[in-house]
């Protein structure tokens, strides 16, 4: 049986609050235990964070829940993509090295079941962005 491929955006973890954040953090992590078994691809579509600034060897604290989650998911074989959206543009290359997570910084063009579909954050797009 083929596996799904899921897409997700927009979590803004880190606002309004650290309370508020920590019960989202454990909602969708929730959600990928339930969607893990039939995965076979994730697309995280921007603003996964609110607001995400590498420096070097410095990453942002917290959200390590979903971070275990998305390594767990990367070592069993799900293919993962992270969007960089208008609130987390400053991931740089953590993630790949420590998860193993495609980053992507634009668009991206891709083909499934006979279809081509263009993916993107979207933020910019639009006449009031």
């Amino acid at each position: 049986m083929a596996k799904n491929i899921y897409f997700a955006s927009d979590f803004h973890l880190g606002a309004p609050s650290y309370d508020e954040s920590r019960k989202r953090e454990e909602r969708i992590v929730r959600w990928l235990n339930f969607i893990e078994p039939n995965c076979s691809e994730l697309f995280l579509m921007g603003d996964i964070f609110d607001f995400w600034f590498e420096y070097g060897k410095v990453i942002p604290k917290g959200f390590i829940r979903l971070q275990g989650k998305l390594a767990q998911m990367a070592d069993a074989g799900v293919k993962i993509y992270f969007f960089k959206g208008n609130h987390d543009m400053w991931v740089d290359d953590y993630f790949t090295k420590e998860i193993g997570i495609e980053i992507i910084s634009d668009e991206l063009i891709i083909e499934r079941a006979g279809k081509k579909f263009y993916l993107h954050h979207g933020d910019g797009l639009g006449p009031g962005d």
